[in-house]
């Protein structure tokens, strides 16, 4: 990730709780056909480490490097990889933009949820096809915030996403990447891009519990609930009334979201 921009979620639990529910195959299907054992993997943004240890699994005896922001941040990394056993795992701290690794380093070069949040996603999109050897495999997907869409349509969620993107943008950061991520591609001299699109949805009332709950309890309770009371874009009784929407909604039998991602495979000439 990027030390020139804000981290619009931080690292509150509220947040970790819905990014430890990411895994390979949900986050990263489209990446794993490239994969096969003794591949060396470079995970970018590794955060809670699920994916991390996923991917390390697939390419052993490979190795796989984690790179996170700060050393706080690279903590959350490595309680998951101690927890599950990573052997194949080294972790290092480090920015996107300004990558320590040489040239050719990695056969496959990963972010999840990255760019969106980074100062300059065409320079670290050169990085991370610098230090991938040709014929490897830049992967990268990332959230599209304008291109959620949800049922029933209530007032207080357009608000919520009328506040996320304010916030993300005051924090430097891009919270409609997905819809960016091939254009972000050629402008750093990608020729060789496939470009493709995946969703999660949360219909099932358990989904929309976690997916409701989690949201609820963020928008009152992490890192975006600071900028958001600090920077007068909201009251402490507005994000309240937003956090219970998110309640409403997922109490609703009828109650459907879908969370839209681009996504890049990128081969280095």
């Amino acid at each position: 990730m990027s030390s020139d921009a804000v981290y619009t979620h931080g690292h509150a639990e509220t947040v970790l709780r819905s990014h430890r529910t990411r895994t390979a195959e949900n986050s990263a299907a489209y990446l794993l056909p490239r994969l096969r054992p003794g591949l060396e993997l470079l995970d970018i943004g590794s955060g809670p480490g699920t994916i991390t240890v996923d991917l390390a699994e697939r390419v052993a005896p490979g190795r796989v490097t984690a790179v996170e922001v700060s050393e706080a941040a690279l903590a959350i990394t490595r309680a998951e990889v101690e927890r599950r056993g990573g052997q194949n795992v080294s972790l290092a701290v480090g920015d996107v933009h300004h990558l320590q690794f040489p040239s050719g380093s990695f056969d496959v070069v990963h972010a999840h949820q990255v760019l969106q949040h980074v100062a300059d996603p065409v320079a670290a999109l050169r990085e991370m096809m610098r230090v991938c050897r040709p014929g490897g495999v830049v992967a990268v997907r990332d959230g599209d915030y304008h291109a959620f869409t949800w049922y029933p349509a209530l007032p207080g969620l357009d608000r919520w996403q009328q506040l996320y993107q304010a916030a993300a943008r005051a924090n430097g950061g891009e919270p409609d990447a997905g819809r960016h991520l091939l254009a972000w591609a050629h402008a750093a001299g990608a020729e060789n891009v496939t470009a493709s699109a995946t969703a999660w949805c949360y219909a099932d009332p358990q989904s929309r519990q976690e997916w409701g709950g989690m949201w609820a309890d963020r928008i009152t309770g992490s890192a975006i609930t600071s900028q958001l009371l600090d920077s007068g874009l909201a009251s402490r009784d507005e994000l309240e009334a937003i956090a219970g929407s998110w309640r409403e909604w997922a109490a609703h039998p009828d109650g459907w979201i879908s969370i839209l991602h681009g996504e890049l495979l990128i081969v280095p000439a």
